[in-house]
């Protein structure tokens, strides 16, 4: 039987080829070839945001798919940029919002600002990896939770870093063996016990990391047997019912549109 783990392994171990079948699927692919033939000629947030296609290849790349609706939020992160301290995504716990304004960073290039690597390979790289996980997450959601906690876990500094990302809260919270339920406790009282618990710098390690893997995948496949239809799946951590509190209420602050 294929269990989470080996399925993880067969990726992770064949990344590059993994990546490159993901790339050649005709919608990642065509949509790939626009991003590319198009995103350079954006000069402003205002025409970031107008073409809709460049905007949602945008969003996904850096996994806040779920986010494009919320056009006047989107378009605080990026006016505001992150170069000044009281900037709008630097006030978020999610990194995923700096990430994105630095990758577009009208704030600090202007008319330029979509010229640069970040913008355009470094968009398309992240936009493959985010569809490759996609991909391996339609078999067995355990392995996307895997492929993510993987990629994002030596940018993570702190325990608020975790629980701020519902994908990445689930994956702690089943290396720790602690229920869902969990998600639900105090919020400052969760982020000590990460802290207590997870020696962040094991995430920089990648032997370290994937040790770590290997204690989520063999748990999840405890809870969640690949044979078995996993109902969960179809309320995945990635879902847009999941949005974090502080998010909400920043959204709730703001005239969402464009």
């Amino acid at each position: 039987m294929v269990t989470t783990y080996t399925s993880y392994l067969n990726i992770a171990n064949n990344l590059d080829r993994s990546i490159q079948l993901a790339s050649e699927q005709p919608i990642v692919a065509r949509e790939t070839e626009y991003y590319l033939a198009n995103v350079g000629k954006i000069d402003t947030v205002d025409e970031f945001m107008a073409d809709s296609r460049i905007y949602n290849y945008a969003l996904k790349a850096h996994g806040l798919e779920e986010m494009s609706y919320a056009k006047a939020f989107i378009r605080k992160v990026l006016t505001e940029g992150i170069d000044n301290t009281d900037a709008f995504a630097n006030q978020l716990t999610d990194t995923r919002y700096r990430d994105l304004a630095e990758a577009f960073n009208f704030a600090r290039h202007g008319d330029t600002a979509t010229v640069f690597t970040v913008a355009q390979q470094g968009t398309v790289d992240k936009y493959v990896r985010l569809t490759l996980e996609e991909d391996a997450g339609n078999a067995n959601e355990g392995v996307r939770l895997a492929l993510y906690f993987e990629r994002m876990a030596p940018t993570l500094e702190n325990a608020y870093e975790i629980l701020s990302d519902t994908a990445l809260s689930a994956v702690a919270r089943t290396i720790l063996s602690l229920p869902d339920e969990y998600a639900y406790t105090d919020i400052d009282k969760q982020a000590a016990f990460f802290e207590a618990n997870l020696d962040f710098a094991d995430f920089k390690d990648p032997a370290k990391l994937s040790e770590l893997m290997q204690r989520f995948t063999s748990l999840w496949e405890i809870n969640n047997p690949s044979t078995a239809l996993n109902a969960a799946s179809l309320l995945s951590p990635f879902s847009p019912r999941e949005i974090s509190p502080d998010l909400m209420i920043a959204i709730n602050n703001l005239k969402l549109g464009g």
